[in-house]
């Protein structure tokens, strides 16, 4: 049986249909914009590691220099303030080749330009008397002290050269 109601005057309508689904390829103009945009920015992030590289390999010689120190002269403070004040000197010179022939207060004028505690600097001054005479002092600290300067210098160097 046709239940259908008789067509009143006109055509017969046919049921509403839906557009056919958009194809996957190719994307819209956004997508291709965001494509581009994600790519210059994992370049970006790649070059930025890679570029500090350089730094990061010194840094951990450095500090790795610094422990096989602490290591070395583990029973002879009068050795291992003399090795720190020599690790101290090097890194200095990287900074500014003049600071190989400096002493006294010149010398700690080259300290105290590295952006460090007053309590840091004082640590680091007292190692220099302690590498002649024979005087009791805080190693662990000296330690700390030349550890904190060295990152300290090796930053404050990186920031330097960026801007010359």
């Amino acid at each position: 049986m046709n239940w259908r109601m008789p067509a009143p005057d006109g055509p017969e309508l046919r049921d509403i249909h839906l557009p056919p689904a958009p194809p996957w390829w190719p994307p819209a103009p956004g997508w291709w914009l965001l494509a581009v945009l994600g790519l210059l920015l994992a370049l970006g992030a790649a070059w930025l590691w890679r570029r500090a590289l350089p730094l990061r390999r010194q840094r951990a010689r450095l500090l790795g220099e610094l422990d096989a120190l602490a290591d070395r002269h583990a029973g002879d403070p009068q050795a291992l303030a003399a090795g720190l004040h020599q690790l101290l000197r090097r890194v200095a010179r990287t900074r500014d080749p003049a600071a190989a022939q400096l002493h006294g207060e010149a010398w700690h004028e080259a300290l105290a330009r590295v952006p460090v505690g007053t309590q840091t600097l004082d640590r680091l001054f007292a190692l220099e008397p302690a590498m002649y005479r024979p005087q009791p002092y805080d190693t662990a600290a000296a330690l700390q002290a030349t550890r904190q300067w060295l990152r300290a210098a090796l930053a404050t160097h990186r920031w330097r050269a960026r801007r010359a």
